[in-house]
């Protein structure tokens, strides 16, 4: 069996047709007899999975995948997961020892949001979606925190309601790739818009293939931010 794992760095990539590289890993008996790195040849329509098919692939593995390119991975026979973050080689151990969990495709929403714009002519308005912003402390009264992959906490807001989450970042002291795995993380969770000081480029662009929109160069209070993304002050 051959695998190919949507990769940036070390990590699983959010987008599998946008990655920069593939993790080839073919498994026999339960165990790797070869493992290898292959540059994306480019997102065609209709390309990745004729391309990978001839280069043996058995079982795709990424963050996310649109729906007419799993379509297509369906009719060329090979198996798609999604859903699925982490580093490289824990992802591979997890399928190796048979705990690997598929998850919802973080591409799914581009499908949704187009329907429902085709269908309905509008676009849901943007104080109804979820929110993150990167806080200091737990709360709407703490202080913005500049950095995206290692602040202290993840508010995540409904603007309307004004409910919200405070996540502690169980990504803060990672030796590497805090912000793509805090991106992947704010993806599972359904958040549409971020607000931060900055976001390194790696994380940036995994927000970006989520379809999640980012907001930096942000201070102040949590709750002074909503405000004024919410009259539109912040864009």
């Amino acid at each position: 069996m051959r695998i190919a794992i949507a990769t940036d760095g070390d990590f699983v990539f959010a987008h599998f047709g946008r990655c920069p590289i593939y993790t080839l890993v073919e498994i026999e008996e339960g165990k790797i007899v070869n493992k290898k790195v292959i540059n994306n040849p480019g997102h065609q329509p209709g390309f990745l999975p004729q391309f990978l098919k001839e280069q043996g692939v058995d079982c795709v593995i990424a963050g996310g995948m649109g729906p007419r390119a799993q379509e297509l991975f369906a009719q060329a026979g090979i198996k798609v997961i999604l859903g699925v973050t982490g580093s490289v080689d824990d992802v591979i151990k997890q399928l190796l020892n048979g705990t690997l969990k598929e998850g919802k495709s973080f591409c799914e929403h581009e499908h949704h949001t187009q329907q429902t714009k085709k269908a309905q002519g509008e676009i849901k308005s943007a104080t109804s979606e979820k929110i993150c912003i990167t806080s200091q402390g737990n709360s709407l009264d703490s202080e913005v925190d500049p950095r995206f992959g290692r602040c202290q906490y993840f508010i995540i807001v409904d603007p309307e309601t004004m409910e919200f989450e405070a996540i502690e970042n169980p990504n803060i002291n990672a030796v590497g790739g805090a912000g793509v795995q805090s991106a992947q993380m704010l993806a599972n969770k359904g958040v549409k818009v971020v607000l931060t000081g900055d976001v390194g480029p790696n994380a940036y662009q995994v927000l970006q293939s989520a379809g999640i929109k980012i907001i930096t160069e942000v201070s102040g209070l949590v709750k002074d931010v909503i405000e004024k993304y919410k009259s539109g002050d912040i864009k």
